[in-house]
């Protein structure tokens, strides 16, 4: 199947990344968000992410014309009807997307390919509440999206071959670099990195050290671009919670049990980097 159009719903940090890569590999590309104070804040720092690296020499004025003229925004699901495939990123709440699955299934094609950008979410199950089981799949990008080239492709039990085949060239027509990771909790990257900093937690806990010594000892010691704390504010306490919430539930292992300081930073709305304030400050 050929890929002409691709639509993204949600034009939040990650949906914004996605959109704006398919369009600047040449898809006609529409995001789709729920208000336009939405859209507008989305493609804003699409444009901003641009321009700024046209002034610092880092991306081709060229391809930022060029990524511009792709993209368009929405606030109708009928929008996307002509769409070859569509993308979901929004919250990560599995009603939600069932809600959004549904939507999406009355303005479709019937060989329109859907992907959900989950990171944690059991992806035969989002492709059971669609008509298309069999043209389901993940499409796992990392943030920030126009500069990791990392993509999971994660097939379900029920994904063909077509389907997958096409997401994962897909992938590879935006420049990334695609892995097929398995239908399980954290696929292959999370289900690796979520222990790490949930033991980094623990270790702070237990007065291992300070966050600044833990983050330089990572940093240095493993050659880690970034230490625990600072990648835990990055990433968002929150999200972190909720995919260690998600895998202990599944494996019930005391690996995957997120520590009573995480629990309560999130609680305290100490999120890291997005609210200003984490393990670190950011105000």
């Amino acid at each position: 199947m050929q890929i002409r159009t691709v639509g993204v719903l949600g034009c939040g940090l990650m949906g914004s990344g996605i959109a704006q890569v398919s369009a600047g590999a040449g898809y006609k590309t529409i995001v789709r968000e729920v208000e336009q104070g939405f859209l507008d804040k989305g493609l804003g720092r699409v444009r901003k992410f641009l321009d700024d690296g046209v002034a610092k020499g880092k991306v081709a004025a060229e391809l930022r014309d060029k990524t511009v003229a792709n993209l368009s925004g929405t606030t109708a699901v009928d929008d996307l009807k002509d769409c070859d495939l569509i993308i979901e990123a929004i919250i990560e709440n599995l009603e939600e997307k069932r809600k959004t699955y549904t939507a999406l299934e009355s303005v479709a094609k019937p060989q329109t390919i859907f992907a959900s950008n989950t990171s944690s979410l059991c992806i035969t199950e989002l492709a059971a509440a669609s008509s298309r089981p069999d043209r389901f799949a993940g499409l796992h990008f990392f943030n920030p999206v126009p500069l990791m080239k990392l993509v999971e492709v994660i097939r379900s039990l029920t994904t063909t071959d077509e389907p997958y085949k096409t997401l994962f060239s897909f992938a590879e027509s935006l420049g990334k670099e695609p892995i097929t990771a398995p239908d399980r909790p954290g696929f292959i990257v999370n289900r690796l990195l979520i222990p790490y900093l949930l033991d980094a937690i623990r270790a702070y806990e237990g007065g291992l050290g300070t966050l600044e010594d833990i983050d330089k000892g990572m940093k240095l010691g493993c050659g880690h671009p970034m230490g625990p704390f600072t990648l835990l504010d990055f990433v968002g306490l929150d999200t972190t919670y909720f995919i260690a919430n998600i895998m202990f539930e599944e494996f019930r292992e005391p690996a995957y049990a997120a520590p009573p300081l995480l629990k309560r930073m999130v609680l305290a709305g100490r999120l890291g980097r997005k609210s200003g304030r984490g393990f670190y400050s950011y105000q």
